[in-house]
């Protein structure tokens, strides 16, 4: 009987018991308490009467103590609920079994799949073994037929040869009698005797066989045929396996963990794993260092953010199976190269830039933002820089990491921002070839001395008139503030400028660009607020050594302040279109510092 009759059977009876349950627990309330009450007072009457038999054996009839009908109703409505939760509980049981039968007889379908599927590949496997087999005789039969039948005409021919020789002889014969019968009628002995003599001596006749009866009989090897017979009973080579495409963060700087699939029927005493870079200029390839028992393995001393070629083989007692398809595998990339000074941060955010460090791209970057003995959050980024949102007066470290196929790189070296002011560095490559830069960056000065010609650089970024050098662009909203700190003897020039600023031009002299200059005059200390090559006519009577520059893009206003005496000097009343750079130059020699990152005093943004 098919397994699916006996448990199609036992389902249907299973479920039929349960509609018949479900129906009269239905048709009990529907009846109502009317029917209820008819239901128990039949059941009292039934309970009137009982029946007993003596030793006289008749049947007599004794009535039994019935409870009031009234005062046990509700005892009854609890026996009813108490057997209609029973009945779920049955019936949830009931219903949880025909599913894992169900569960069961799918389990039993795919297995009897199973084994129909072998048993089709290890039949179609022994019918191609005993055709080959019989191929490789008949084959064998058709090679000893044509050689005996080439042996045969060989030895017919031969004795051919030899019989035509043998008539030639009898004819040779009988002329010799002939002659010897007409010598002897001439009655001269010794004449007959000397011409018999000669003919006999010169005509002897070769009797013996020129070939041999006897056939050949080759020994037969038929060692391929019992290989082939006892190969029939031998597990068959395995299949080429197939290699697992790479999955998320299965690799190292200098590692992989590859995976491979074969097919459940082959049997494998172990597998063979090969690798190559995927270089043009290497040509280097390798395997484990060892055959591999399970279907996984690490490979190691690799190069970081490269990608490998991997194929895979499976070897048992038959032989070794097809190489798989190759598949691309990828290390993970080394720790991209923070950029120290190339930052720009202020109280709200940080403007964050890095290198990736790796010779192929990679697929994003991790950047890890935590305060100094505290957790952190990450953040993901598809460039190498990150503009970060963080709270004013706090001290962070920040990090970063490059992430592939193969998981993410090891963190870069940590970069400490503090958000109590505005920093930036200076932007070397935009510098006059006249200024020289302090080891901090902090510090420009202008040479007595020209540099030499080698030292020049004449290309579109750098400033070709202007003794001067931008700041990193200020790429946040709201409020900035940065000092400089010069001295009496030096004219300079302090302010702002858009990125697109004339390099052929002075700073101030143009529409992209504010500043505060200092001219020392044979009388006087001259300060100028250029714009456009237009300045409004004031007079500062105290020089100052400290300036302090507060830049506002909501207000759209740039001022300039003496610290030391918390003096105002001048605004610029600016709707700027675009973020600027910080802007700093010498018109003689000497040299001025900037001090940023610092908390702007309260008299600058009121």
């Amino acid at each position: 009987m098919d397994l699916y009759e006996v448990l199609g059977g036992r389902l249907d009876v299973i479920e039929e018991e349960s509609e018949q349950q479900d129906f009269s627990r239905e048709s009990s309330r529907m009846e109502g308490p009317t029917a209820g009450q008819d239901r128990v007072a039949q059941g009292a009457r039934g309970a009137l009467q009982r029946f007993s038999v003596g030793t006289n054996e008749s049947l007599r009839f004794e009535p039994c103590d019935t409870p009031s009908p009234t005062g046990e109703d509700d005892g009854r409505d609890d026996v009813f609920k108490y057997t209609e939760s029973e009945n779920d509980v049955i019936r949830n049981k009931l219903q949880k079994k025909v599913a894992e039968m169900e569960n069961f007889a799918g389990h039993l379908e795919e297995i009897f799949l199973t084994v129909e599927e072998n048993f089709g590949r290890r039949e179609q496997h022994l019918e191609q073994h005993y055709n080959d087999v019989l191929q490789t005789l008949s084959q064998r039969y058709d090679d000893r037929a044509a050689a005996l039948q080439e042996e045969k005409k060989s030895k017919l021919e031969a004795l051919y040869g030899q019989l035509l020789d043998c008539g030639r002889a009898l004819d040779a014969n009988k002329e010799l009698i002939e002659s010897a019968q007409e010598v002897h009628r001439c009655h001269d002995k010794r004449l007959f005797l000397k011409v018999c003599s000669l003919k006999f001596a010169k005509d002897n006749m070769d009797l013996t066989l020129s070939t041999s009866l006897e056939f050949n009989t080759p020994l037969s090897d038929l060692s391929d045929v019992k290989t082939m017979m006892d190969s029939i009973n031998v597990v068959p080579a395995p299949s080429a396996p197939v290699i697992n495409p790479q999955s998320p963060n299965s690799a190292s700087q200098t590692s992989l963990h590859v995976c491979w699939s074969l097919f459940s029927d082959d049997t494998v005493e172990y597998y063979e794993l090969y690798y190559r870079p995927v270089l043009e200029e290497c040509s280097l390839s390798g395997s484990a260092d060892s055959p591999v028992k399970e279907t996984h393995c690490t490979v190691s001393d690799l190069l970081p953010n490269a990608q490998y070629e991997l194929w895979v083989t499976a070897t048992n007692t038959t032989g070794i199976s097809p190489a798989s398809e190759k598949a691309l595998y990828m290390t993970v990339p080394s720790p991209p190269v923070l950029n120290q000074r190339g930052y720009m941060s202020c109280p709200e955010s940080a403007l964050i830039r890095w290198e990736s460090g790796n010779t192929n791209p990679v697929d994003s970057y991790t950047v890890e933002i935590s305060e100094v003995s505290s957790d952190g959050t990450e953040i993901a980024v598809p460039s190498c820089q990150c503009l970060v949102q963080l709270q004013s007066g706090r001290s962070y470290i920040i990090s970063v990491r490059a992430v592939n196929i193969g998981g993410p790189s090891e963190r870069s070296e940590g970069l400490t921002v503090i958000t109590k002011g505005t920093y930036f560095s200076l932007l070397e490559e935009t510098s006059h070839h006249c200024l020289c830069f302090s080891e901090d960056m902090l510090t420009i000065s202008y040479g007595y001395e020209d540099p030499p010609i080698s030292a020049m650089a004449f290309d579109d970024i750098g400033f070709t008139r202007c003794v001067a050098v931008l700041g990193d662009l200020i790429a946040v909203r709201g409020c900035h503030y940065w000092e400089v700190e010069v001295d009496d003897g030096t004219e300079y020039r302090v302010g702002v400028a858009y990125e697109d600023t004339d390099r052929n031009s002075y700073l101030g002299a143009n529409t992209t660009s504010w500043c505060m200059r200092h001219i020392l005059t044979p009388t006087r200390h001259k300060y100028e607020f250029l714009h456009n090559g237009w300045s409004p006519d004031l007079r500062i009577t105290v020089n100052p050594v400290r300036i302090g520059v507060a830049l506002d893009y909501d207000r759209g206003t740039l001022s300039f302040f003496n610290v030391d005496l918390s003096q105002h000097l001048h605004t610029f009343q600016c709707n700027f279109i675009n973020y600027i750079h910080p802007c700093f130059g010498l018109d003689n020699p000497g040299e001025l510092s900037i001090r940023n990152g610092i908390e702007a005093p309260k008299f600058t943004f009121i």
